[in-house]
């Protein structure tokens, strides 16, 4: 249960923790400052989960700082998910909850930045577009695409197949810099197009076929990952589709939620 009294709780915190302050001479913004320690005492246990945070007032007294700069403050725990603010009850530490875990693709965008990463082409041409291809680009069945299918390697060894479908346009012909290694680093640097506003991106769990197995050097059935996406244009027009497998010992994902040390 909490219960405050003037200056109680937070002179209890500093019991607890060397006397943290706004440091004026540093180059560090006060509001950067108090961010850090804030999250330093959140970190180290002095506000858990559930504990409410020392008020505005408190903290513009004990810190020296404007209301303003506690606003902002607030905002940004707020934005980094380690607080919530409750309107009339005040700041509180948010409890860990899986729900809110964040996974990232980091382990295939590192793939794309090493010396040891090649991209060999297996091949590229004009094809119909098949049921599934024309409703995943909203384009009617027999439509031509231009299908891509790519062998990703690692240290020689191969790791990701990636097929994908394009829309094929004949007034913007496929250049030949879509089909190697830099447009495949795109899909995780950035730089995958200007003319792309969007993606959907879906990671599912399947087992290696026996083309996949063989090309992956692996065994059929062996557990993999699929991630499937989907890249659109400014005006909300599916422009490219098409999935990366991945064994499973190859990707793991992982996620931290709370404030660690």
């Amino acid at each position: 249960m909490y219960i405050e009294v003037g200056f109680v709780l937070l002179e209890y915190t500093l019991d607890r923790e060397a006397v943290a302050t706004i440091d004026r001479s540093s180059y560090e913004p006060a509001y950067a400052q108090l961010v850090r320690i804030l999250l330093g005492q959140i970190a180290t246990g002095i506000f858990r989960p559930g504990d409410r945070l020392p008020s505005e007032s408190q903290l513009c007294a004990h810190y020296g700082v404007s209301p303003m700069t506690v606003r902002r403050v607030i905002n940004i725990l707020v934005d980094q998910g380690v607080v919530i603010a409750e309107q009339g009850r005040g700041t509180f530490v948010k409890p860990l909850e899986l729900g809110t875990a964040t996974f990232d693709l980091g382990q295939l965008q590192q793939l794309f930045h090493e010396e040891e990463s090649a991209v060999k082409l297996l091949e590229a041409h004009i094809t119909s577009a098949t049921g599934r291809a024309a409703r995943k680009l909203a384009v009617e069945v027999g439509a031509r695409l231009v299908f891509i299918r790519r062998l990703i390697l690692h240290s020689e060894k191969p790791v990701l197949l990636h097929r994908e479908y394009v829309i094929y346009d004949p007034t913007r012909p496929l250049i030949e810099a879509e089909m190697e290694v830099t447009a495949l680093r795109g899909l995780f640097n950035g730089g995958v197009g200007s003319d792309l506003k969007w993606a959907d991106l879906t990671v599912e769990a399947t087992a290696l076929t026996e083309e996949e197995a063989a090309l992956l050097q692996s065994e059929a059935g062996v557990p993999a990952f699929q991630l499937e996406h989907t890249f659109y244009d400014f005006d909300g027009r599916p422009v490219s589709w098409g999935w990366f497998i991945c064994s499973s010992d190859h990707l793991h994902f992982t996620a931290t939620i709370g404030v660690p040390d």
